[in-house]
């Protein structure tokens, strides 16, 4: 059967990278994945889907490059969660998002003993798969099978527009999906946060000069992150941007305290 795209699509997405204090780490897991997950972003409206990811330290080791403007150090942000907004319907779920985590904290459901490392909203721009007949991109923060993921941060050279660097990885994803774990990758684009945003969430100031990707993986990827290396110097190579930040992470594992002792 072809592939065939259907009218639930991802328009826009919340990436929020953030590390709890050290021994906080269990109460902020709690906190997160029992109350905020849900209070602050999955009951609202036009957001359809999100997954929580963690990375202990062995795979904060594996994080490059060394000197990133990213986050503020290399091995900032143990967890990071991700969430699809419908198309279409971005400002809509902002609007009311905006004001629910305001309210939250202000009603004493927030956490103190966190910090933001890199949270932002991003525009879908460009999608590749692997495989023919793929899981679609919208599907992939439910399938329990992709059990590693990615995110990798790029920044064109001056001069250089997006289209060019999307234009690059048409022409070279390909090569790099085949016969790989790797199920899809998506490439998104910063958009600004709303004026009364939290002050707590640092704001970027070289966001709209980057592009951010995620990768799904069928497999661990400490399995073969040579592979992501050897993937980057590519990109390094092609004197149309530079890798600014990668990292791998895993699933968290729900319902549990699983690697909260395994951060630092």
């Amino acid at each position: 059967m072809a592939f065939k795209e259907y009218p639930v699509r991802v328009g826009s997405m919340l990436y929020t990278q953030v590390d709890p204090e050290p021994g906080y780490e269990v109460e902020y897991n709690r906190w997160y994945e029992r109350d905020h997950f849900y209070a602050g972003c999955m009951i609202g409206p036009w957001l359809f889907a999100g997954r929580r990811w963690v990375a202990t330290r062995d795979l904060k080791d594996l994080r490059f490059p060394d000197d990133t403007p990213f986050v503020p150090a290399v091995r900032d942000g143990s967890y990071v969660a991700i969430y699809w907004i419908h198309a279409d319907h971005h400002d809509d779920h902002i609007a009311w998002a905006t004001e629910q985590v305001n309210w939250l904290y202000a009603n004493d459901r927030g956490f103190a003993h966190r910090v933001h490392k890199h949270t932002g909203l991003f525009d879908h721009v460009a999608r590749w798969y692997r495989d023919d007949d793929p899981v679609p991109l919208e599907l992939a923060l439910d399938k329990p099978e992709y059990t590693g993921m990615v995110s990798f941060a790029v920044q064109p050279a001056d001069g250089v527009s997006t289209d060019d660097a999307i234009a690059w990885f048409d022409a070279n994803l390909p090569g790099f999906l085949a016969d790989s774990p790797v199920a899809n990758v998506s490439a998104w684009k910063a958009v600004p946060l709303l004026d009364d945003a939290p002050a707590f969430v640092p704001v970027d100031p070289d966001a709209d000069r980057r592009i951010l990707l995620l990768a799904h993986l069928e497999a661990d990827p400490r399995d073969d992150w040579q592979a992501w290396r050897d993937w980057a110097t590519a990109i390094d190579g092609s004197g149309i941007m530079r890798t600014v930040w990668c990292g791998p992470w895993i699933p968290t594992v729900i319902g549990t305290d699983t690697y909260t002792d395994q951060l630092w």
